[in-house]
């Protein structure tokens, strides 16, 4: 049996590189300000889905919801072993906030229909809600198992998967469809030579259009994409209209949360003092841990 897995990634700023202009006036993060990386652990959830394609067999599409340049993190997905990819992008979905991108998130998934399993990554490392996920499959009205750090076994109609818990993991079974969030757990595999020679021409419509206001061409953008989408190479472009999504849901009018400010946290070394490897430094420092209550 084939499945079709759908995994949802995100282009996200670099959050080790926050700059003063990493907010705009309206309180949403100045993501044009910043430089733009693939989202770490989305990365892990679609080389598990790339495992899963290779074990039992699967067509691995790739979202992503974002500006027009997120589709460079589609075409690192399909460098990778992705099949097919999909760019979400319209000014009305600008400013989402987790439910509001959970709602865009869970229409794409209406609209492919006949999706076996969802996959994303645990969180985004320019939140940190960890929400996305869980909240498409309440949307979706489907079982979810969060924390993912592998697939055991996948069947027709169920799989069962092992996942961290505080102080050890547990072995969760689900049956299909379901969605999974995944962990670093796994090494992602590095982008494929040839994929890149032959992906790397892989266009959404609206880079064609972009592209064909240059006068050197001379096909019109129109065939360009009927000549892409014949050889596998179009990166498939859907407005909030195409999703089918409620305007009302989407956006700032679907955000009831803004982002207050951003920070970039530096974490500092204290005070550092060696201990000799031996009995007597040992003793030394138990004698300081009990003076100053740190034990007893």
């Amino acid at each position: 049996m084939s499945y079709n897995i759908l995994v949802f990634v995100k282009q996200v700023p670099d959050t080790q590189n926050i700059s003063g202009d990493a907010m705009t006036p309206e309180g949403t993060v100045n993501r044009a300000a910043l430089p733009a990386i693939f989202n770490p652990e989305d990365l892990n959830a679609l080389e598990l889905a790339l495992q899963l394609k290779d074990r039992y067999g699967a067509k691995v599409t790739v979202a992503t919801m974002g500006m027009p340049a997120a589709a460079e993190t589609l075409r690192q997905s399909l460098y990778r072993g992705a099949d097919a990819a999909i760019l979400v992008t319209d000014r009305a979905l600008a400013g989402a906030d987790t439910l509001a991108t959970s709602y865009a998130l869970s229409k794409v998934v209406e609209k492919l229909g006949n999706v076996d399993l969802v996959l994303c990554g645990r969180q985004a490392i320019d939140g940190d809600t960890a929400q996305v996920g869980p909240q498409i499959a309440e949307k979706l009205h489907i079982p979810q198992i969060c924390y993912v750090e592998e697939v055991q076994d996948l069947s027709a109609k169920s799989i069962r998967c092992r996942r961290a818990i505080e102080g050890g993991y547990e072995v969760l079974e689900s049956p299909l469809p379901a969605l999974l969030t995944v962990i670093d757990a796994n090494s992602p595999r590095p982008m494929n030579a040839k994929k890149i020679m032959k992906f790397k021409r892989a266009r959404t419509p609206g880079e064609v259009e972009k592209e064909h206001t240059n006068d050197n061409y001379t096909q019109d953008a129109e065939a360009a994409v009927s000549a892409l989408r014949a050889k596998n190479l179009l990166i498939e472009q859907y407005s909030a209209a195409d999703i089918g999504a409620e305007p009302d849901r989407i956006g700032f009018a679907g955000s009831p949360t803004k982002v207050k400010q951003v920070m970039s946290v530096v974490l500092t070394a204290g005070e550092a003092k060696r201990i000799s490897p031996d009995a007597a430094g040992i003793g030394e420092l138990i004698h300081e841990l009990i003076s100053d209550h740190t034990l007893g």
